[in-house]
């Protein structure tokens, strides 16, 4: 038994463990203890209690790892590693979790939709996010995919009274289903040229192989076709743009968040694990990526009037110019990738929680004529919304500037001039689409709309996101040597 599970075993993987607990607490709680209304406020303290935990035994993983002088722990016999790329990601799960589910409170309320299962959901898709950040195993890392899927499914159609929330939710499952089933194609190769589901075992067969091995090839292709849907890259994006604009915008803020960083902690794992010796075959396809990704994201969302869709198809353009790291593939893109993950999840939960503020019972505020005369009505909001979108657009003084620079100079590092410049034009793009945005909130005439309901959940989270999207651009010493510690990989 011991052989089974040992102590080391237990160490690594009590951050997942912790999280699928409170998440089954949750819905216990929820039907026992607190079917009241006004008792739900006691689950959000018990989703912020199993936070606190799963952040302290990461904080003590930390030390360990310091105090032992070790660069990774391994643990289930090379399916799960403990190292600096695992708890980078992880503490951004921690954040994002913590920030969504105070956000959500009330606007859960104003829907009219149980607090229980959302919770609950919340929770056991984090555990989902750990097994990405941490596997080093075929099964694990698609178990992992796969839970985290699942929760984001329902989660997606959780309002059940709104046909496009329905829609968002069969839309989003159909694809992905098709993706997954793709992916796993694509492991069954490896798996077939290695003899072993271990990353490890799967990198020194990758690496015996020729570049251009056919077998190799329609490995890489089907399993680059699963990750790029993951984190919604062109040509594989269509889900994006309906599950964001159709799910409760609180899960579309985890969604664009959570799941992104995860599914691109798994692809990192990939690509610069047993990939690594496949570049030739793999780079192609990532700058064919990536340049799809920028140019279908910043194009169509000039076009839309719907913040949550123009924010979705943004999301699509950023997913670009993260996958640009990777083909720069060097230490500065490595580390860039990090840090724009890193600044994008603050930035972007942040646009989505000042939507949130928007949403009342007679107005839904997902519109940009809904921010007509923002500054007017509640000067916060507008001036921490102009915070975000020129983060997102990476103009200086803010975090997106950080993430953008460091992707910049990794490619001019590398040679990829072209891809710079392409890159570089589509930054004046997105700044033409998110300045839509600030001239409705600072120029266009207030319309008559109810005044807006803030709450103090609310106020927290946009306070978060906000200081620290100021900070990261300001100060960013502590967080870039935070995103050079996920270089342990």
């Amino acid at each position: 038994m011991s052989e089974f599970y040992t102590a080391t075993d237990h160490y690594v993987v009590v951050p997942a463990i912790m999280l699928a607990l409170f998440g089954c607490a949750v819905l216990l709680f929820d039907f026992w203890m607190f079917p009241q209304a006004r008792h739900r406020k006691y689950l959000l303290l018990v989703l912020i209690g199993g936070e606190i935990f799963t952040g302290v035994h990461l904080w003590r993983q930390g030390n360990f790892l310091s105090a032992q002088g070790l660069s990774e722990l391994v643990a289930f016999r090379g399916s799960l590693v403990l190292d600096g790329f695992s708890l980078f990601f992880n503490w951004i799960f921690v954040a994002a979790t913590i920030i969504v589910a105070i956000a959500s409170y009330r606007y859960l309320e104003i829907e009219g939709e149980h607090h229980g299962e959302y919770y609950g959901l919340i929770l056991v898709a984090q555990s989902g996010m750990f097994f990405l950040a941490a596997g080093t195993d075929l099964i694990t890392l698609f178990i992992g995919v796969e839970l985290m899927a699942l929760c984001f499914y329902v989660m997606v159609g959780f309002l059940r009274g709104q046909k496009r929330s329905n829609e968002a939710a069969i839309k989003y499952l159909l694809l992905g289903a098709f993706s997954s089933g793709l992916m796993v194609y694509g492991f069954s190769l490896l798996y077939g040229l290695s003899g072993s589901t271990k990353l490890s075992v799967i990198g020194q067969a990758v690496a015996a192989r020729e570049p251009w091995d056919p077998m190799l090839f329609l490995a890489i292709a089907t399993i680059s076709v699963g990750l790029l849907f993951k984190v919604s890259a062109a040509p594989f994006h269509m889900w994006a743009p309906d599950a964001y604009e159709g799910a409760p915008t609180t899960v579309t803020a985890y969604l664009a968040v959570g799941s992104k960083a995860a599914s691109f902690a798994f692809l990192m794992r990939m690509y610069l694990g047993p990939l690594s010796e496949g570049r030739p075959t793999w780079e192609p396809l990532l700058i064919g990526a990536a340049v799809l990704s920028m140019t279908i994201g910043n194009i169509a969302a000039v076009t839309q009037s719907n913040v949550k869709r123009l924010l979705a198809y943004s999301s699509i353009s950023h997913a670009g110019y993260i996958l640009l790291g990777l083909v720069a593939g060097n230490q500065t893109g490595i580390k860039g990738m990090a840090v724009y993950i890193l600044v994008y999840a603050f930035m972007t939960m942040g646009a989505f929680i000042v939507v949130v503020a928007l949403r009342r019972k007679e107005l839904i505020g997902e519109d940009i004529d809904d921010m007509a005369g923002l500054i007017h009505k509640s000067p916060g909001y507008a001036v921490l919304m102009l915070i975000f979108l020129l983060s997102l657009a990476g103009i200086p003084p803010t975090a997106g500037f950080i993430g953008k620079y460091y992707i910049f100079l990794a490619l001019l590092e590398t040679g990829h001039y072209v891809l710079a410049a392409v890159a570089a034009l589509y930054v004046a793009v997105a700044i033409y689409y998110y300045f839509r945005i600030v001239r409705s909130m600072f120029v266009s005439e207030a319309a008559e709309t109810p005044p807006l309901a803030t709450t103090v959940g609310v106020r927290v989270a946009l306070a978060v996101t906000g200081v620290l999207t100021l900070v990261m651009g300001v100060y960013p010493e502590p967080f870039l040597r935070l995103a050079q510690s996920s270089l342990t990989r």
